[in-house]
This record gives C-alpha cells, structure tokens and sequence, in this order.
C-alpha cells in the first residue's frame, strides 16, 4: 500500500480587497487580448528565416495581444499560489462571461443600423466582428489553458508547500499554454487558412513558444508581487502559522 501525500499547500482566504483588484486586472487583460489580438503581426521578418522540417519561419507571425497576453497567465499562476484553485476557478468563470457578454455586444452593435453620417462601418465591423469559428476557438482555449494552469500549480504546490515555486510557474505555464494554444489552433486553424500539417505545426509551435519564453522572462516580476502578497494577506501568514503549529512541513 502507498502511502498518502500529506497536503502541505497553504492558501489566503479572499478576505482583502487584493483578490478583487487581481480578479479586474485578470478579466481586463483577457478582453483587451481579445479585442487586440484582431490585428495580424509579423516581427523580424527582415532577418528570421528558419527551416527545420514542417516548420518554416520567415518572420515572427503573431497577432496584435502577444505582448499583453501572456499577462493572464502570469496573474492566474499569483491567483493560485496564493488564493488557490477555488478562487482561479471563480475568476476564469468571470472572465469566460465577460468575454463572451462582450462578444454579444459586439455583434449586436454591428448590426444595428448605422447613421447616415457614420463612416465607420466596415472598419468597426472588421475588427470587432464576431467570427463564430475564433469565438468558439478562443474560449475553448481559454479555458483548457487557464484551468489545467491552476490546476497543475495547485497539485504541485500540495506536494512541496512553500519550495520550488520556479517548478510550479514554469510547469504550469507550459501545460496551460500548451493546451490554450494547441486548442485554439485546431479550431481556428481552416478559418485563418492554415490547410497543411506544416502550416499547423509551426502556427502552434511558434506561438506556444513566444508566449511560454515571455512568461518565463518575467517570472522575477511573479516572484515579487506573489512574495508580497503572501506577506500583506493576513489570512496567508495565519494559514502558515497553523500549519507550523500542527507539524505540516510547508518549508
């Protein structure tokens, strides 16, 4: 018989104002990507040129949130290593509505009749038209990626406590964005015109890449703000404490 993981994870209860203003940053990084992440971008287009197998780069193709995306991630991986998996659940639930409330907006706003005197028609329409097929994409994306990114630092968490948060944010970041990117490309991949395997892999190689080298760059920035948080949630220090004082081995 094995015998059971003791559970030595730690969580603040949602008792501060700091949950709700990483809960708004959280949602607005997602609409704004969304919204943004309508506009086609190539980088380096003057001097990367890649061949290796199916994958062929010449430039950098990636849309107008790649800067800002990767930010979701980074505030779900705080969200959860402070708060826990209940309450990343809660904010992805938050952001699934707002997202999909905004894209409703959206296509009704286009379809009301315009003024005579409005000349901006087409392009409102061409960059917050609501495709069904990227909508679908995108959400489905969105939410195998940012809970299989809870849930894998979660897990992770009850089994080392406090130690390696650098395993847990990396670990997390490539499963999420794996699972965003490679489930956002499988659906949106005919709509966007990719019809070959090699088209495929490097659309979902590329952008798995970019977006999981991103985090990992700022990862000192996660370590910071989580270290704070931990340290001004007076419900976390309690929770710490408590486990010190049952014998938990959370260090």
């Amino acid at each position: 018989m094995t015998t059971p993981v003791r559970q030595r994870a730690v969580f603040a209860t949602i008792s501060t104002p700091y949950y709700a203003y990483l809960l708004a940053m959280f949602v607005g990084v997602m609409l704004i990507s969304n919204i943004t992440g309508t506009k086609g971008v190539i980088l380096f287009d003057d001097w990367l040129h890649l061949s290796a197998g199916p994958i062929q780069l010449n430039g950098l193709v990636t849309d107008g949130a790649f800067y800002l995306f990767p930010l979701a991630y980074v505030l779900g991986d705080v969200i959860s290593e402070v708060y826990g998996f209940r309450a990343m659940r809660r904010a992805i639930f938050a952001g699934f509505v707002v997202l999909l409330i905004a894209s409703i907006c959206f296509w009704l706003t286009i379809e009301l009749p315009a003024a005579d005197f409005y000349e901006g028609q087409e392009a409102f329409r061409t960059v917050a038209g609501v495709v069904p097929q990227f909508l679908l994409a995108g959400l489905a994306g969105y939410l195998a990626g940012e809970f299989l990114n809870s849930f894998v630092l979660v897990k992770m968490k009850e089994r080392a406590g406090e130690r390696r948060l650098w395993a847990r944010l990396i670990s997390s970041t490539v499963v999420g964005e794996f699972a965003d990117t490679l489930v956002f490309c499988a659906i949106a991949a005919s709509a966007l015109g990719i019809s070959t395997w090699g088209d495929f892999i490097n659309y979902t190689v590329v952008g798995f890449v970019w977006k999981t080298l991103v985090e990992i760059v700022i990862m000192p920035v996660t370590y910071l703000v989580v270290g704070w948080l931990k340290r001004v949630e007076p419900s976390y220090q309690e929770a710490l404490d408590h486990a010190r004082t049952n014998g938990t081995d959370v260090l």
